[in-house]
C-alpha cells in the first residue's frame, strides 16, 4: 500500500476545512464613509487622552511643587 491510499482523502477534507476556517476570519472591507467616522472618532478620543494626560500632569506639578 502507497502512502496515499492509507490516507485516502484526509489531506483533501483538512484542506477544505482549513479554507472554510480562512474564508470565515476574512472580515468585510469598510466602506471610505465609515473608515472616515472611525477615524473620527479615533481622533475625537485621542485628543480627550491627551487632555485627561495633560491635566494630570498639571495637577501634579502644581501639587508637588507646594510641597516642597
Amino acid at each position: 500500500m502507497t502512502r496515499t491510499t492509507i490516507r485516502g482523502n484526509q489531506r483533501e477534507m483538512d484542506r477544505a476545512k482549513a479554507q472554510k476556517k480562512a474564508a470565515a476570519q476574512k472580515k468585510p472591507k469598510e466602506s471610505a464613509t465609515s473608515l472616515a467616522k472611525r477615524r473620527e472618532a479615533d481622533a475625537a478620543a485621542m485628543q480627550l487622552k491627551a487632555k485627561k494626560k495633560e491635566e494630570e500632569r498639571a495637577a501634579q506639578a502644581s501639587g508637588s511643587g507646594s510641597g516642597k
